[in-house]
């Protein structure tokens, strides 16, 4: 065997596991519309650069027939590139979003290194209390009135650690998420903020066979990119999400 063939062979099995990876990121931890908002797509670039390029790359400079001491080398090149493969996937799995909050007049995407184990114990509710591995739970934050509550939050706040990021200020989408209404704006405020991205949102309203009156939007804070969500005006359930600059 040539050591073209063997780093032919290596890069078809890392292409294979890079693709595997891809699909857990798309499909389960950065689910739509998500991935690229979250950032995922350059930490994927990242993770699937460095598979592909220190195993098959390394095979090609080391490979030799009846080399001695061949196999000895190509076990630590496949222990290293298994180092970094677990190394980019703990990274991407402390990155993942956990939670969509809707929080006083928009959302927040929070990521899972976003939220303390502290913190997630002092959920009121079970679904509060762990991060989720199948994208983002839906959640809405309450605000605390008590003064000395929000003198905390304020402190907190300067560490880049607010409501959003407390569990305990967790509550039922179902029934707090209604709050979102009154901040929420109409789509023609949408549309006369940024014209040239409106016909995406005409379009979705004819394929949903939705009514513009009948939605809403407000803004989604995420790590690389802010969104606007498209709401039930009646039920406050976020019901699209689209690559729209809200600010």
């Amino acid at each position: 065997m040539t050591r073209w063939k063997a780093a032919a062979i290596h890069s078809s099995i890392s292409i294979v596991i890079a693709l595997i990876v891809g699909a857990l990121l798309l499909g389960v931890w950065y689910p739509p519309p998500y991935f690229h908002a979250a950032g995922a797509d350059e930490l994927v670039l990242l993770l699937v650069g460095v598979d592909l390029c220190i195993g098959p790359l390394l095979t090609l400079i080391v490979f030799r027939a009846g080399k001695p001491g061949l196999r000895f080398d190509l076990t630590t090149i496949a222990l290293v590139q298994t180092a970094a493969l677990v190394y980019g996937l703990v990274v991407v799995l402390q990155s993942r979003p956990v939670f969509l909050v809707g929080v006083m007049d928009r959302f927040v995407l929070v990521s899972a290194n976003e939220v303390t184990d502290e913190d997630l114990a002092n959920g009121l509710d079970s679904r509060f209390r762990s991060r989720s591995w199948t994208g983002p739970r839906l959640v809405a934050a309450e605000v605390p009135t008590d003064p000395k509550e929000r003198s905390d939050l304020g402190s907190m706040a300067l560490d880049g650690r607010d409501v959003q990021n407390l569990p305990k200020y967790y509550r039922d989408y179902a029934i707090a998420g209604k709050s979102l209404l009154t901040p929420a704006k109409p789509l023609q405020t949408l549309y006369q903020k940024r014209p040239r991205e409106s016909q995406v949102v005409t379009d979705w309203l004819k394929r949903s066979g939705r009514d513009e009156g009948g939605v809403v939007w407000l803004p989604l804070q995420a790590r690389k990119e802010d969104l606007v969500v498209v709401l039930d005006a009646a039920t406050a359930q976020p019901l699209q999400a689209f690559a729209i600059d809200p600010w």
